[in-house]
C-alpha cells in the first residue's frame, strides 16, 4: 500500500504530457510557431555573429592603426660606439666594427622579451652618416652613406658592374691610427643603377662630397648594383639607396645614397668625426602577430623598455629605446572599447525588440489555444502536465531555430557568441508556456467576483499597485542605467547596465506613452461623441476599448524608438567623420613642409594660389609642442603663427566654426602680443599672461585675449598674428599651407618639394573605410532595419491578437447596414492610433535617447574629433520610419478585410464572427 501511494505521489509530481495533444496543437498553430522560430533564428544569427565579427574587426583595427602609423610604430634602439681613441691622440681603425653592430642587434633582440619579440619582425641594424652635399657643380644633390644588416646579412643585390665595397688596403698585422689632421680616409660604397645614373658615375669614380663644415670626403664607387627584390621591407629604412628621393633635404634637392658593406663599415667610421656615424636597430611590427587581445600587454612592454632606457648623455653603451608603438596601441584599444560599447548598445536594443515580439507571438498563440487549453483543463489535465506540453513544444522550436541561427552565424563569422542569445532563448521557450498555464488556470479557477464593493475596489487597487510597482522598477532601472553610462562612460566588457541604457530608456518612455494613451483615446471618444459622424464614434470607441492592451503599444513604441536611435547614431557618426576630416586638415588640402624646405614656402604659396580651382591659400608656421610659459608653468601647445585676417577668411569659407575672436589678434594689448588660446585640461585660458621664450634673447610677452579655434587634432593651441609677432622681434618662416577650393588637390606639388600633402577627401575616405568605423555604420544600419521589421511584426501580431473580437463587433455593425468601406474605416480608427502614436513618439524618443547617450559613448574616438559630434537627426529617414507604420496600419486593415470578406451574413448572425 505504501509503495502504491508513493508511486501515485510521484506520478502527481512528474508531468505526464499527452503527446497527441502536443502534436495536434503544433500542427494547428504551425504558422505562429514558424514565425517565432524565424524571429529566433534571425536574431540568433545577428546576436551570435556580431561579437565574433567585432573581435575580428578589432584585430583588423589594431593592425590598421599600426599600418597607418608607419615608421612611428617601429621600435627603435640606439647606443653609442665603443671609443676609438688611439694611444697617441688619434683614432684607431676598428676592423671588427660589423661584428660589434651584430652584437648590438642581438642585445636589442634579447631585451625585447618573448611576447614583444614575437610581435615584431626581425631586426635590421642601420648605420648612417651625416647628409653630405654633392659638389660636382650640377643641381642641388645630397648623399648619405648607409649600412643595412639583418640577421641574414645585408639586403640582396646583384652587381651589374664592379663588386661590393671593400676595405682600404692596410697591413693586417699593424693597427692603424688616424691623426686628427690627417687627409680624408677613403671609403668605398655601392650605387644603385638609378643613383649612378642620376649622379653620372661609374665603377671606380670618386664622388665629390663635402659636409656642412666644408670638409671634403673621399668616397669611391666600388660597383653598381640592382636590388634583388625592390619590395624587401629592409629598403624602407633607406629608400634613397634604390633611387633618388626628391625634396628630402629641401625644395629642389635630390637625395642619393651609397651602400656600405661589412668590410667598408670600419672605413666609414674613420672617415667621419667620432659621433657623426649613427647606429640604430629598428624592429618593424609584424601585423599578423598583432591582435586586440595582446595589444595592451605589448604596449606595457614598450613602456617598460622606454622607462629603463639609458641616458642620452651617458656614453656607456646602454640601450636607448624609442617608439610610439605603445601610444598607437593605446589609441587603437580605446577605439575598440568605444566601438564595442556602441555595438553592445545596438544589440541590446535588438534584444529588447525581439523579446517583446516573442511575448506578443506567445500571447497570440495562447489566445488561439484558449478554448483547447480550457477544455483540456476541464477534462482533468493538470497544470504541470499542460505546462510540460507547452514547454516541450516551445523549447523544441526555440532550440531548433537557435541551432539554425548559430549554424548560419558560424558560416558567416569566425565564431559564435552565446552571451546575447540567452535572453532570446528564455523568452522563446518560457513565454508561451507561462501564458498558457495562466490561461488554463484562470479558466477553471473557482474564485468568483466579490459582491462587496469594497472588496472589488481592493482587488482593483491591488492590480494597479502591481502595475505601478512594475513600471516604477523599469523607471528605476532606466535611471540607474543612464547614471552608470554617464559615470562610467566606456564601461569594461561585461557591464550590462550602462550599455542597456538606450534600450531600457526606450522601454521606460514607452511605458509613459502607454499611460497617456488611454487618456488620449477617451478624450478622442468624448470629442467624437459631439460630432455628427457615427463612423468616427465607432472608431474612437473601438480605440478606447482596446487602449488598455499594453504589449502591442510597448513593442511598437520601443522598436520605433530604437530604430530611430540607430539611424541617429549612423547619421551622427557620418557627419562627425566629415567634421573630423575638416578639423584634421583645416581646409580642402594642407601642405606640411619639411624644415629644410621652409625657405621655399612663400614661393610655393604664390604658385599654389595661382593654380586653377584654388580659392584661398593661407601660410602659417605651425610648431608642435612649442615651449610656452603660462602662470609660471611650462606648457607645450601647438603654436600657430598666421595672418589672422587671412585665417579668419579661410574659416569663413569652410564648414569649420567661425572664429570672430581672430580679429582681436591685430589689436593692441599694452606691450604684449595678443594671442588666442585653448586647451582640454584648462591650462590655457583667456585672460592669462603668457611668455614665449627665445634663445639668447628676452622672452616675448603674450596676452590671451580670447579662445582659439581648433587647429588640427592638438589638445592645446596658441594662435598669434604673424605681423604682430614679427614686430615684437620674432620673425617666422611658414611651414604649412592651407588650401581651399575644388582644385586644391591638383594644385599642391607632390614630388619637387620635401613636404607632406594631406587631402581632406583622402582623410575622410580612410576614416570611413577604417575597420571599426565601417563596421559600426553597417551594424547601425542593420540594427535599424531589424528593429523596424520587429516593430512591424509586433504591430501585425498585436492586430492579429485582437482581430477576432474586433471583427465580431464590426460584423454585427454590418447587420445594421454598414458597408464594407465603412467597416474598414472603423477598423482603421481602432488600429491607427497606436501606429500614429509610435510614428510620432518613436522618432522623437530616438532623438532624445541619442542626445542623452551619444556623449558617454564617445563617438569622437571614431570620428577623429576633439569633442563629441553634434547629434544629427536624419529627418527624411525618420519620416520613412513613421510612414512605414502608417502604411502598415492601412495594410493590416486591408488584409483583415479581405480575409473576412467571404463570411456570410447568416453565419455572422448565428455565431457572431
Amino acid at each position: 500500500m505504501r509503495g502504491t501511494a508513493l508511486r501515485r505521489a510521484v506520478r502527481r509530481l512528474v508531468p505526464a504530457p499527452h503527446w497527441p495533444s502536443v502534436r495536434g496543437r503544433a500542427r494547428a498553430d504551425a504558422g505562429p510557431l514558424l514565425l517565432a522560430a524565424t524571429i529566433v533564428a534571425v536574431v540568433t544569427l545577428l546576436a551570435g555573429a556580431v561579437p565574433p565579427l567585432l573581435g575580428a574587426t578589432a584585430d583588423d583595427a589594431v593592425q590598421d592603426a599600426v599600418h597607418r602609423a608607419g615608421g612611428d610604430a617601429d621600435v627603435l634602439v640606439r647606443t653609442d660606439w665603443e671609443p676609438d681613441d688611439g694611444p697617441t691622440g688619434g683614432r684607431v681603425r676598428m676592423p671588427h666594427l660589423a661584428e660589434d653592430v651584430d652584437t648590438f642587434r642581438d642585445r636589442a633582440s634579447d631585451a625585447l622579451g618573448p611576447d614583444l619579440g614575437a610581435a615584431l619582425q626581425r631586426p635590421v641594424a642601420v648605420v648612417t652618416s651625416p647628409v653630405l652635399n654633392v659638389t660636382d657643380g650640377g643641381v642641388l644633390r645630397t648623399f648619405q652613406l648607409t649600412y643595412l644588416a639583418g640577421d641574414a646579412g645585408g639586403p640582396g643585390v646583384t652587381w651589374i658592374t664592379g663588386g661590393p665595397p671593400g676595405s682600404t688596403p692596410i697591413d693586417p698585422d699593424r693597427s692603424v691610427e688616424l691623426p686628427f689632421n690627417a687627409p680624408p680616409w677613403p671609403v668605398q660604397v655601392g650605387l644603385s643603377e638609378a643613383d649612378a645614373a642620376a649622379l653620372g658615375l661609374r665603377t671606380g669614380d670618386h664622388i665629390q662630397l663635402k659636409d656642412t663644415q666644408q670638409q671634403v670626403k673621399d668616397v669611391r664607387v666600388s660597383g653598381v648594383f640592382r636590388a634583388a627584390d625592390d619590395a624587401d621591407p629592409v629598403w624602407r629604412l633607406a629608400p634613397a639607396l634604390l633611387r633618388p628621393v626628391p625634396g628630402a633635404d629641401g625644395a629642389g634637392t635630390m637625395r642619393t645614397a651609397g651602400l656600405l658593406s661589412r668590410e667598408s663599415l670600419s672605413d666609414a667610421r674613420l672617415a667621419f668625426d667620432a659621433e657623426q656615424l649613427q647606429q640604430t636597430v629598428r624592429f618593424a611590427p609584424q601585423p599578423d602577430a598583432l591582435s586586440w587581445a595582446t595589444a595592451a600587454g605589448l604596449g606595457r612592454t614598450v613602456v617598460e623598455l622606454k622607462a629603463t632606457s639609458g641616458s642620452s648623455g651617458a656614453a656607456d653603451g646602454s640601450l636607448r629605446w624609442e617608439s610610439q608603438l605603445d601610444a598607437v596601441l593605446h589609441d587603437a584599444l580605446t577605439q575598440v572599447d568605444a566601438a564595442s560599447t556602441q555595438a553592445s548598445v545596438l544589440l541590446a536594443g535588438i534584444l529588447l525588440g525581439t523579446v517583446l515580439v516573442l511575448l506578443l507571438a506567445a500571447d497570440l498563440l495562447v489566445r488561439r489555444r484558449a478554448a483547447a487549453l480550457t477544455a483540456a483543463r476541464q477534462r482533468g489535465a493538470g497544470l504541470p502536465d499542460i505546462g510540460a506540453e507547452l514547454l516541450l513544444e516551445a523549447a523544441a522550436v526555440a532550440l531548433l531555430a537557435a541551432a539554425a541561427g548559430l549554424a548560419a552565424a558560424r558560416a558567416l563569422a569566425p565564431g559564435v557568441s552565446w552571451s546575447w542569445i540567452v535572453p532570446v532563448l528564455v523568452a522563446a521557450a518560457a513565454a508561451g508556456p507561462a501564458l498558457g498555464v495562466l490561461t488554463a488556470a484562470r479558466a477553471t479557477r473557482n474564485r468568483r467576483r466579490p459582491a462587496n464593493r469594497a472588496a472589488r475596489r481592493w482587488a482593483r487597487d491591488t492590480g494597479r499597485l502591481r502595475r505601478a510597482a512594475l513600471e516604477t522598477a523599469v523607471l528605476i532601472a532606466a535611471a540607474a542605467a543612464f547614471t552608470a553610462l554617464h559615470q562610467r562612460g566606456l564601461a569594461p566588457a561585461g557591464s550590462a547596465l550602462p550599455v542597456s541604457a538606450p534600450a531600457v530608456g526606450a522601454l521606460a518612455a514607452a511605458l509613459v506613452l502607454l499611460r497617456l494613451f488611454p487618456a488620449g483615446a477617451r478624450l478622442a471618444l468624448r470629442r467624437a461623441l459631439r460630432s455628427r459622424r457615427p463612423l468616427a464614434v465607432f472608431g474612437a470607441a473601438q480605440a478606447a476599448e482596446t487602449s488598455g492592451r499594453a504589449l502591442p503599444l510597448l513593442t511598437l513604441a520601443s522598436a520605433t524608438a530604437m530604430t530611430s536611435f540607430a539611424l541617429v547614431l549612423a547619421a551622427t557618426t557620418g557627419q562627425g567623420l566629415i567634421d573630423g576630416a575638416w578639423r584634421t586638415v583645416g581646409a580642402d588640402a594642407r601642405l606640411d613642409i619639411a624644415p629644410d624646405a621652409e625657405a621655399s614656402t612663400p614661393m610655393l604659396a604664390e604658385r599654389v594660389a595661382a593654380a586653377p580651382g584654388v580659392r584661398q591659400v593661407v601660410a602659417a608656421q605651425v610648431t608642435d609642442r612649442a615651449r610656452v610659459i603660462a602662470d609660471s608653468m611650462v606648457v607645450a601647445p601647438r603654436l600657430v603663427v598666421v595672418d589672422a585676417t587671412a585665417f579668419q577668411r579661410l574659416l569663413a569659407t569652410t564648414p569649420l566654426p567661425d572664429a570672430p575672436a581672430l580679429a582681436r589678434l591685430t589689436t593692441t594689448v599694452g606691450g604684449a602680443v595678443p594671442a588666442l588660446v585653448r586647451s582640454d585640461d584648462g591650462s590655457l585660458r583667456p585672460g592669462m599672461r603668457l611668455q614665449l621664450p627665445r634663445d639668447n634673447a628676452p622672452a616675448i610677452d603674450l596676452a590671451a585675449v580670447g579662445t582659439s579655434p581648433a587647429v588640427g587634432d592638438a589638445d592645446a593651441v596658441v594662435i598669434v598674428d604673424a605681423a604682430r609677432l614679427a614686430a615684437a622681434g620674432l620673425p617666422t618662416t611658414p611651414n604649412t599651407l592651407w588650401v581651399s577650393g575644388p582644385g586644391a588637390a591638383r594644385a599642391l606639388p607632390a614630388d619637387d618639394v620635401a613636404a607632406t600633402v594631406v587631402l581632406r577627401a583622402e582623410v575622410l575616405r580612410e576614416r570611413r573605410d577604417a575597420p571599426l568605423t565601417s563596421g559600426l555604420l553597417r551594424l547601425a544600419r542593420t540594427a535599424a532595419v531589424a528593429l523596424l521589421v520587429l516593430g512591424l511584426v509586433g504591430f501585425a501580431l498585436g492586430a492579429a491578437a485582437g482581430a477576432p473580437q474586433r471583427w465580431q463587433t464590426l460584423a454585427r455593425l454590418r447587420t445594421l447596414g454598414l458597408r464594407s468601406r465603412d467597416v474598414r474605416r472603423i477598423a482603421a480608427g481602432e488600429l491607427s492610433p497606436p501606429a500614429v502614436v509610435a510614428a510620432v513618439g518613436g522618432p522623437l524618443l530616438g532623438i532624445l535617447l541619442a542626445r542623452l547617450t551619444l556623449g558617454p559613448l564617445e563617438l569622437r574616438l571614431l570620428t577623429g574629433q576633439a569633442n563629441d559630434p553634434a547629434t544629427v537627426s536624419p529627418w527624411w529617414q525618420l519620416g520613412l520610419v513613421a510612414g512605414a507604420l502608417v502604411v502598415a496600419a492601412a495594410a493590416v486593415v486591408r488584409v483583415e478585410s479581405a480575409l473576412r470578406r467571404r463570411r456570410q451574413l447568416g453565419e455572422v448572425l448565428r455565431v457572431g464572427t
